[in-house]
């Protein structure tokens, strides 16, 4: 049975969907405190959202890994297919493509699908403030949430965007990068 229909075979199954129209209504508002906040300074808004997602992403893979019934997969590159096709589709209802695999299989591209459902009734005002078309990453929480949940599994990865269609670019693209397989470890006085 191909990767695929595992996929289709799991969403069209009993999995509960989540309704991801409450967390894009609210996201708006969340970014707009920070910026405020933190005096538009946008490395640190940045900053502010990859850590909640990093947090939220720590959460969520466990509530994933118990509504999918995945197994744990054999290589990065199977992890980012499932991230793909089963992780965007249960919490957001979107389904990136995974492009631009390293000759080592350790780098890829997530492509967003447009509309992206954090910036679908979202404009920049690049008018009034320059910098943040340059220096925002409105959906930096995706990143945090995806290096957090990796790291649950035992994948040290960096996460981050390269384009952003908010910025004025063709597409959203987030790039995955494997550092390290971290070592299963049994916590302090268990055996």
């Amino acid at each position: 049975m191909s990767k695929k229909s595992i996929g289709d075979d799991i969403w069209k199954g009993s999995v509960e969907k989540i309704n991801s129209e409450l967390f894009t209504l609210t996201y708006g508002s969340l970014v707009a405190q920070l910026c405020r906040d933190f005096e538009n300074n946008y490395h640190e808004v940045n900053n502010q959202l990859d850590k909640m997602g990093y947090n939220i992403g720590c959460r969520l893979i466990e509530e994933f890994l118990a509504k999918t019934g995945i197994k744990r997969c054999s290589s990065f590159k199977e992890t980012a297919d499932i991230i793909s096709k089963l992780g965007f589709k249960l919490f957001l209802n979107i389904q990136p493509q995974v492009e631009n695999w390293s000759n080592d299989n350790k780098t890829c591209s997530l492509i967003i699908p447009d509309p992206n459902p954090l910036t679908e009734f979202v404009e920049l005002p690049v008018s009034t403030d320059a910098k943040i078309a340059k220096e925002l990453w409105y959906s930096q929480i995706l990143c945090g949430v995806l290096r957090g949940a990796l790291q649950m599994v035992q994948l040290d990865c960096d996460v981050y965007f390269v384009k952003d269609v908010l910025r004025g670019d063709e597409r959203t693209e987030m790039k995955l990068k494997l550092n390290k397989v971290l070592k299963d470890e049994v916590p302090a006085g268990e055996d």
